[in-house]
């Protein structure tokens, strides 16, 4: 047994479920051979604690670091921070900074508040919302975290949960009573929405992601920014994923549909701790009526790094980088796929790459890419979230052994 394999049987023993992020649980990864742990990083790759060097072709921290690991310029100010002080009794400035830059890049706002996590984010939108138009219930469409008025969609009778979070997750703990305050809906289903709102008179805001699997059909984003107009709901956007990935600031700008409040993080700090809720004034106002606070939010680290990040992305385009970057590995996976004679089915915005391989059966193919791209030292998965840090060298390297994969995954389905 390996430093990883003893650490996380230790990890089982004082850690429920064995540490504290169901993503990047190894149980997700299927492959008994996958490291687990790490113990440095820079660019695209990852040392385990046997240091042992992989490349990582799959979620670059859950889509944290489009910049790649520990950035010089973003790590250089973060430390520059570190030596005059990170969280004292008076306020840092960073955070004004951050919240004008914001705003700047997405002119349609007036305001912004922090926090650490995305369901912080989503809680803080929501509870805005509620406060704004005294009313209640929400509609969702997407991922947005683990707080109960978002876990209590899987009450109801009809929901798309499964589809949003990972199949027949449990939650337990989540109060019955919440039933019936949180309706989910299919991405593209408009109908949907149009019946909900006419039968239930309390929807108080409708939160989904932009984009995530599939691209809106023509007039979706449109038609519920029309119908939030007519019925005095918020539109919210959830863009802790999507956003700097296809523009800067947040996706919800190439189609030009404006929310009344939007989220981000993830990448915003790339790899540091920060989300914001930018947002319209008569909305973000409604925090001066009800108790948002928490004593972390005022942590000065995450600040400066959104800042640096934001800095670099501007000056090296990052966004533009990581979309030519991902078009170019989907379309030589579809070459590979075509050449085996195996069937690829690609989701998910260029630089945030999902494929399924169709007609298999039941023969795992995701956990099989997993052990056979372990062996050339690559964290694979059928998901891979493109960075700058990604190479061509090293993409031509990932798609070369990714070519001897799928070739033995053809003649497994013979």
């Amino acid at each position: 047994m390996n430093k990883n394999q003893k650490l996380w049987v230790k990890a089982k023993k004082f850690i429920p479920t064995g540490n504290n992020f169901l993503s990047k649980n190894p149980s997700r990864f299927k492959s008994k051979h996958w490291p687990i742990y790490f113990s440095k990083s820079k660019g695209c790759d990852v040392w385990d604690l046997n240091n042992k060097k992989y490349i990582d072709f799959s979620f670059m921290g859950v889509g944290t670091n489009i910049l790649g690991y520990s950035n010089y310029n973003i790590d250089k100010e973060v430390m520059k921070t570190i030596k005059k002080g990170n969280l004292t009794t008076l306020n840092c400035p960073e955070e004004v900074q951050l919240a004008e830059e914001l705003v700047k890049i997405h002119n349609w706002a007036d305001a912004v508040k922090f926090a650490r996590t995305g369901a912080e984010a989503n809680a803080i939108a929501v509870r805005l919302s509620r406060a704004y138009n005294k009313k209640n219930k929400v509609i969702v469409c997407g991922y947005h975290g683990w707080h109960d008025w978002y876990l209590s969609a899987k009450f109801s009778k009809t929901n798309y949960m499964d589809t949003h979070l990972f199949p027949k997750l449990k939650v337990e703990g989540v109060p019955s009573m919440l039933k019936g305050n949180t309706y989910s809906v299919k991405y593209n289903d408009f109908d949907t929405i149009k019946k909900i709102i006419k039968k239930d008179k309390d929807i108080s805001s409708i939160i989904m992601e932009v984009e995530r699997d599939n691209k809106p059909k023509s007039n979706y984003l449109k038609s519920i920014r029309n119908i939030c107009n007519k019925n005095n709901i918020s539109l919210i956007f959830d863009e802790c994923t999507s956003g700097f990935r296809e523009t800067y600031g947040g996706l919800h700008l190439k189609y030009k549909i404006y929310p009344d409040m939007v989220m981000f993080g993830k990448a915003i700090g790339n790899g540091y701790a920060l989300t914001a809720v930018v947002g319209k004034k008569k909305f973000m106002n409604k925090s001066k009526n009800t108790f948002i606070s928490s004593t972390f939010w005022s942590e000065r680290i995450g600040y400066v790094a959104a800042l640096a990040t934001l800095k670099e992305m501007k000056k090296t385009q990052s966004w533009k980088k990581i979309r030519l970057k991902g078009q170019y590995i989907k379309k030589s996976l579809s070459k590979i796929a075509q050449k085996h004679k195996l069937k690829i089915k690609f989701s998910g915005l260029d630089s945030l790459i999902k494929f399924e391989i169709l007609g298999l059966g039941n023969f795992d193919y995701v956990k099989f890419i997993n052990d056979q791209m372990l062996k050339k030292n690559f964290l694979a998965t059928q998901n891979i979230y493109v960075s700058v840090a990604h190479t061509k060298k090293k993409i031509d390297n990932y798609l070369k052994y990714i070519d001897i994969v799928f070739e033995k995954i053809a003649k497994k389905n013979k």
